[in-house]
């Protein structure tokens, strides 16, 4: 699974993507771009790391993140949602977790919430327990899990 792989199949099927990204801080929007002639595919990435930044580019609701805090799934579909709505693009990914080091009891490091929109279709939204690997471990996994649920929305 690699970010080539989402490129075809986005030009295939004449999506553009837009990515919005917490704890990955742009790896997604990277990997995609690391690749000559993204640009055809690629609209726009979203780096929202702060809450603020979530509500201001986003559209991401203050009342969300006061219920389930940032790391939740109900805040990545917002952000996911958000990323269309604030882009040209058909197809999004987004991304918020707990890279770590760190974590509580209730949102324990390596937790990563994801949400996939896509124009027409209901979004997707789920969890990953990474575990406690690393900081560079999880954000890798987790910048690959976005970039598998690209390529499953396009398949």
């Amino acid at each position: 699974m690699t970010a080539t792989h989402v490129l075809e199949q986005a030009r295939k099927a004449g999506v553009m993507i837009a990515t919005a990204e917490s704890c990955t801080g742009g790896m997604v929007a990277a990997a995609l771009t690391d690749i000559p002639g993204s640009s055809d595919v690629v609209e726009r990435g979203f780096v929202t790391y702060s809450n603020a930044a979530k509500m201001e580019m986003l559209g991401v609701r203050a009342d969300t993140l006061d219920a389930y805090g940032a790391v939740s799934e109900e805040v990545a579909r917002e952000m996911a949602e958000g990323a269309l709505t604030h882009s040209h693009a058909q197809l999004s990914v987004s991304i918020t977790g707990i890279a770590g080091p760190g974590g509580s009891e209730h949102k324990p490091e390596g937790r990563v919430c994801f949400a996939r929109a896509m124009a027409g279709h209901a979004t997707h939204v789920e969890t990953q327990e990474f575990g406690p690997r690393g900081r560079d471990w999880v954000r890798r996994a987790a910048r690959d899990h976005a970039l598998f649920l690209l390529l499953s929305a396009l398949s």
